[in-house]
């Protein structure tokens, strides 16, 4: 006869992956003081590295848009002057420049020798130093300028003759500004009546375009026997490729003589960005590994803290049949769902801390992504890492030894 064995199963309980990361948060739960200050420590790290990398990021985007409006992407093409004969640009030349690959906008201007004065009862004399120029319509965003009153040339306008007056023309000619529904100031070019429409702000990256009568491209051709061939062509190009174009400019807008065209250098100010670049770089990576490291040391010594604290309760559970690795997993798992709640809060207050900082000085509000990433996934191999010596502490204790220190 066979007897059934009537011995209990003393097999440990297998726990599932929900049932550690109850008794992960279970030491979470029952001790919320210590958790949340244990928390506030990487919470604090996290919202360091967002704030010290957002913060200098943004000031960095400010900077950059200041550096960016001194023309740092800007080429100006010019034929030598005093020239017998003179050099002329070819017609063709504004479109030729459009083709090259990284050019993102051109536009031109040219001289077209007439004369202005404010009627047709005033010494022209009187306005000397004061240019004519027929003007593309694309001229304002290429040069960063504005119009302060008034609107711009445009298709509306192409064929009529209208004019508008940059900064210094407007105040030497007596229009200082355009009253709103009354009739339009007209001024004096060459013996015929141009109605100004729009006058422009000041422009320090063209200071010419300052002391000029603007008049469109195709009015001058009708009315002031304008030739076509422009004066000085701007050219805005990407950035990295800004010399690469340059070295091709004047082969490009005058191939037959090429040595006759002048190209200005690359601003003095796009040096200037490239390094700014660079060092707010170096600086964002050498900030945020201190911040992150800095909050990693509070969760490991949070961590050894609690394993001393609750030696009775690891006794407790290993004489109920725990085994090493149910201990080492609820250590480890308290140990990354705490740097993972101190990652999410720590996050969302460097977060508003750069917004409310940024919103106060005036600058655009940047926050990088990688920064965002770290402080949540960094968060959580931080934690990782720190709960791995005191897990493995707490799995070590037998019972016996837990419990001898109660």
């Amino acid at each position: 006869m066979t007897h059934r064995s009537t011995a209990p199963d003393t097999r440990p309980v297998r726990l599932s992956p929900l049932d550690i990361l109850a008794l992960g948060m279970l030491g979470i739960r029952t001790r919320r003081i210590r958790a949340a200050l244990s928390a506030l420590g990487i919470s604090l790290g996290i919202a360091t590295m967002i704030v010290v990398t957002a913060v200098p990021a943004s000031s960095q985007k400010a900077l950059l848009a200041r550096l960016t409006a001194l023309g740092t992407n800007m080429l100006e093409v010019r034929p030598v002057p005093d020239q017998k004969p003179p050099v002329l640009l070819p017609q063709e030349s504004v479109a030729m420049a459009g083709r090259i690959g990284p050019v993102t906008a051109v536009s031109a201007v040219a001289n077209t020798h007439a004369v202005v004065h404010r009627s047709d009862h005033v010494d022209a004399a009187d306005y000397a130093g004061l240019s004519v120029l027929a003007t593309k319509d694309d001229l304002l965003p290429v040069i960063n300028a504005e119009v302060r009153a008034g609107v711009f040339l445009g298709p509306a306008t192409r064929s009529f003759p209208t004019a508008v007056l940059g900064s210094v023309a407007a105040t030497r000619l007596g229009v200082p500004d355009l009253p709103p529904g009354g009739p339009a100031p007209q001024i004096f070019v060459d013996d015929r009546w141009f109605t100004v429409i729009g006058i422009l702000a000041a422009t320090p990256l063209s200071p010419d375009i300052d002391r000029s009568v603007l008049v469109s491209w195709d009015a001058a051709r009708t009315e002031l026997r304008f030739d076509g061939h422009p004066t000085v062509i701007y050219v805005k190009a990407r950035e990295p490729a800004l010399e690469a174009v340059r070295s091709v400019l004047a082969a490009t807008v005058h191939p037959e003589l090429p040595g006759m065209v002048q190209i200005s250098r690359p601003s003095d100010a796009l040096a200037a960005k490239r390094a700014t670049q660079t060092t707010f770089s170096a600086l964002f990576l050498g900030l945020a590994a201190v911040a992150l490291l800095v909050g990693g040391i509070g969760v490991a010594n949070t961590m050894v803290i609690s394993v001393l604290e609750r030696r009775r309760e690891i006794g407790l559970r290993r004489a109920l049949g725990a085994n090493r690795g149910q201990i080492r997993a609820q250590f480890l798992t308290e140990s990354v769902a705490l740097s993972g709640l101190g990652g999410l809060s720590g996050t969302l207050i460097g977060v508003l801390a750069t917004l409310g900082y940024t919103t106060y000085q005036g600058w655009p509000p940047v926050i990088p992504w990688f920064s965002m990433a770290a402080g949540i996934g960094g968060a959580i191999v931080v934690g990782m890492a720190a709960g791995v010596y005191p897990s493995i502490r707490a799995s070590r204790l037998t019972p016996t030894e837990a419990l001898a220190t109660v």
